[in-house]
């Protein structure tokens, strides 16, 4: 194929450093990765923030004083009820990942999208956002806004940065995808699959065609893959950590993959 594939570093690269951080994603531009891979949900006074979780997840934070969050306060500290500056207070790159013992022990906090934009782009004017909405029907109104506004907050903040054109966006919710395209048609987007949901089915709940498909790796085989693409449709898989996946990936013909671990991905690459 001879389409470069697009190297995307999952939440930064999160198997080397703290993720959805900034010395994250500053350490997967030096790797080389050509986009960032973030996620995202809303504080209380409505900046647009970087992190998987719409709240602090003890796997990963500590609190203010940097202790331990407690088993039974997992859900607790909910970043739509909590300010930008109260969400910063807490320290997200000291506790590593218990499936990531590679990351890099450092203090990071849970950045507003602004703050990634504004730093990565000092380094790399070139590199590329995909950026996942992270909505859920449960959430709305709880944990986040519901789709309109949610959508009308992210907008906002790419359209001020002047970075819509480098940026894709995604999510497994419909009604996001929905959204997104009654504010901003002409924005670039992915319809995520989940593990257990299939490819076609879940494209069929859609009343437009977006340019990406994201499905979980192991949904794809290279007749899959070629059936998609066909039919128009870029495939990037997530999120694909193991050398020998990654090989089956690019011998699927994939666009692009996302992967923890943009270092590894770019050797299997630089040895194709």
């Amino acid at each position: 194929m001879s389409e470069k594939i697009d190297v995307q570093g999952h939440r930064g690269c999160r198997g080397l450093m703290p993720e959805n951080t900034i010395p994250g994603f500053l350490k997967a531009i030096e790797i080389g990765v050509d986009t960032l891979e973030l996620d995202i949900a809303i504080s209380k006074d409505h900046k647009v923030i970087v992190t998987h979780e719409p709240f602090m997840s003890r796997k990963i934070c500590l609190d203010p004083n940097g202790n331990e969050i407690p088993k039974e306060d997992d859900k607790k500290y909910n970043l739509y009820e909590m300010t930008y500056e109260e969400i910063k207070a807490f320290d997200c790159g000291t506790k590593i990942h218990k499936k990531f013992p590679k990351q890099k022990k450092l203090k990071a906090y849970k950045p507003s999208l602004d703050e990634v934009i504004e730093a990565c782009d000092a380094v790399n004017k070139n590199i590329k956002y995909n950026i996942e909405i992270k909505a859920k029907r449960k959430f709305d109104g709880i944990y986040t806004p519901g789709p309109k506004v949610f959508v009308e907050l992210v907008l906002q903040t790419l359209k001020k940065h002047s970075v819509l054109h480098r940026c894709n966006l995604q999510s497994f919710d419909i009604r996001v995808l929905e959204e997104i395209k009654i504010q901003e048609p002409k924005t670039r987007m992915a319809i995520l699959i989940n593990t257990d949901e299939k490819i076609s089915k879940k494209l069929n709940k859609l009343s437009f065609k977006p340019e990406i498909i994201g499905p979980y790796y192991k949904l794809l085989d290279k007749e899959t893959t070629r059936k998609f693409q066909k039919q128009g449709f870029k495939v990037i898989p997530w999120t694909v950590n193991i050398a020998d996946e990654m090989r089956e990936m690019i011998h699927c013909n994939v666009n692009g993959i996302i992967t923890d671990f943009p270092d590894v991905l770019l050797e299997v690459l630089q040895k194709k």
